[in-house]
Parts: structure tokens; C-alpha cells; sequence
């Protein structure tokens, strides 16, 4: 496993004008670092920036041969602050409802500039990290040639910020706050037809159903691998993405994106609805035509984005396959 590494950012300001120090960890797998194009992968909301090699969550699509050939790239995955990974207590972050998702983009964009990071060749991330790469982008437009946020909004909808709030109500009220919190986050990122086809009503003991056996195995699960404040903190990023909060609308903001856009969306996805996704796509479309739009088959819903891999696979190898002056070709897009 790469080693975490790790910066501080000194004297970061909040919007309520509380100035901290960040600490920011860090791992980079494939090609060292300012020896090839950099990928920044974005961690969903209980992942963290193991990408690839043991325990790695998307050692499907990334590694040795892989899509994203870690042979040709540099991987680049920051933890969001607060998340945990690090093991340090003095990093988690109580007063989670000071921070949202665009701050988490600029202590990426500071980590960025520490590493002397000037230009990504893409950036990609699923579900909240695919919301903090949009708010990455908006920040920073001219910064990355291709931007992939998969399974994810430019803005955290009603829907998304309903569920956002009766998450945190279980976080803060529950006696098994991670566990009862985590069931109910796995019914919205599978479908009713997803866990029919895994389950069929069938019981692992008279009065217990498989599905409530499966349920309890996540809710534990979550319990003895994360931290109640991380979960906290991770749930208020994901319910205050907005890439316009105080810039303008829409149209105005992501047409100064310069990035190449290809969008990921999932057909069944009950938390970023699909809908949203292609509105998104006609929108952009009109004013700018580096938009490309993929929509991954699945009846598993959100988590499709982890399940899927031979789809995602093949919307993306356009994008990432190998270039012999890959860094120089800002400008290029693929359909």
C-alpha cells in the first residue's frame, strides 16, 4: 500500500471567519508525481484515498492495466478532511456543520499548490467526490482537462438534502447512530428490484429475512471501521454541494469550466437522479461542446458506480487511453 502522506494548511478561513489548521493526508500510487499526467481520484462518502492495491475500493478500474493504467499515470487521492483515515484524533472535525463541499475543494486546490501540482489530466470521483470535482472545476477552471463526476450533481438537490437531514437526525439522536444510519443510506443507494433479485424474500432463521440480516452485517460493519464525527462531517459535505452558491446561475458558472465534462450517470440511481444528470447535459450542451453524457445500465442503483465496472470501463478508456503527449493536449476532447 502507498504510504499516507500528509500536509498542513495553515490558517485556513471558514465562512463563519474561524481560521484552523488543516491537516490534509494523502497517498499517490502508479508514476511519481511531475513524471507523468496526474489523475485526482475523490473519495465517496465512507472511502478514503486507499484507491488501489490492498483494501483498495477501485481496484477495478485502476492498476496495472487497468483503465486507468497506473503504468502511464499518476494517481493522485487527498482524504477528505476529517474522514479519519489518518487514525489521528486531533484531525476530526466536531464542528462539521461549519464546513461544506466547496471548502473541501479549496483545501484540495492549497494541497495541490503545496505539491506544486499546476495542471491534472482528469479528476474523477463518485457520489460526494464526484460533487467535490465539480466544485474543484468551478473553483478552478482552467485547472483540469478532464473532469469526471460519476454517480453525482453540480448541486445537492431537495431529494438529496431530505435524506442528508434524516441522516444526521440518526447520527445525533440514535442509540447505534453509525448502524442505524447506514441501513438506511443502503436502501437509497440500492433499488427495491436490486436487493428482490439478491434476496427473494428468503430468511437466514424463522423470523429473520435476509435482507434484515444483510442490513444489520452493513449497519456493523460501518461501526467498527468509522468514526460517528467522520460520518457527520462526510453526510454535510454531501448535502451542500453548489457550485453557484454566491457565483451566479447555472449556465454562468460551468460554461467557464475549460475542462472536457463526461458526465456518468446510472439509470436507477435513487439518490442523484438520472434526470437531473441529462438536464445538466441539454443545459451545457447549448453553450458548450466538450460535454460528453454516459449512462451505466444497472437495476443496483447509486452503488452501480462500484458494481459496474465493465460499463465504466468502457466510457472511460477513450479518455485514458494512452497519448504519447498526453500533458500537452490541454485542449483535446473525446467523444
Amino acid at each position: 500500500m502507498s504510504a499516507l502522506k500528509h500536509i498542513t494548511i495553515s490558517k485556513y478561513q471558514l465562512k463563519n471567519g474561524e481560521v484552523k489548521d488543516i491537516g490534509l493526508s494523502y497517498q499517490t500510487f502508479g508514476l511519481p508525481l511531475a513524471e507523468a499526467p496526474i489523475v485526482l481520484v475523490i473519495h465517496a462518502l465512507t472511502g478514503n484515498s486507499n484507491v488501489i492495491g490492498e483494501k483498495g475500493w477501485w481496484n477495478d478500474l485502476i492498476g496495472d492495466q487497468k483503465c486507468i493504467d497506473t503504468n502511464e499515470y499518476t494517481i493522485l487521492a487527498f482524504n477528505i478532511p476529517g474522514n479519519g483515515y489518518d487514525n489521528n484524533p486531533e484531525n476530526l472535525i466536531e464542528n462539521y456543520k461549519d464546513f461544506n463541499a466547496r471548502n473541501i475543494a479549496e483545501l484540495f486546490s492549497l494541497g495541490l499548490e503545496e505539491l506544486d501540482v499546476k495542471q491534472l489530466f482528469a479528476v474523477i470521483g463518485g457520489s460526494v467526490g464526484g460533487g467535490i470535482a465539480w466544485e474543484l472545476a468551478a473553483l478552478k477552471p482552467n485547472l483540469i482537462q478532464h473532469l469526471i463526476p460519476v454517480a453525482t450533481d453540480w448541486k445537492s438537490t431537495d431529494w438529496l438534502i431530505a435524506n442528508c437531514h434524516i441522516q444526521d437526525a440518526i447520527l445525533n439522536h440514535s442509540n447505534r447512530p453509525l448502524a442505524d444510519a447506514r441501513m438506511h443510506a443502503m436502501t437509497l443507494y440500492r433499488t427495491p428490484e436490486s436487493l428482490t433479485q439478491k434476496f427473494q424474500r428468503t430468511k437466514r432463521e424463522s423470523t429473520l429475512f435476509n435482507i434484515e440480516s444483510w442490513l444489520n452485517h452493513h449497519g456493523n460493519t460501518l461501526t467498527n471501521r468509522f468514526n460517528l464525527s467522520a460520518y457527520k462531517m462526510m453526510n454535510q459535505i454531501l448535502r451542500t454541494i453548489d457550485i453557484c452558491e454566491d457565483r451566479g446561475d447555472f449556465l454562468e458558472v460551468a460554461s467557464k469550466i475549460k475542462s472536457c465534462i463526461h458526465l456518468v450517470t446510472i439509470n436507477s440511481d435513487l439518490f442523484f437522479k438520472p434526470e437531473e444528470n441529462w438536464n445538466t447535459y441539454v443545459e451545457l450542451k447549448a453553450v458548450k461542446e466538450n460535454v460528453t453524457i454516459h449512462e451505466i445500465k444497472s437495476i443496483h442503483g447509486h452503488d452501480a458506480f462500484l458494481i459496474e465496472f465493465d460499463q465504466l470501463a468502457r466510457f472511460l478508456k477513450p479518455i485514458f487511453k494512452v497519448q504519447v503527449n498526453a500533458i500537452e493536449t490541454v485542449s483535446k476532447c473525446v467523444a
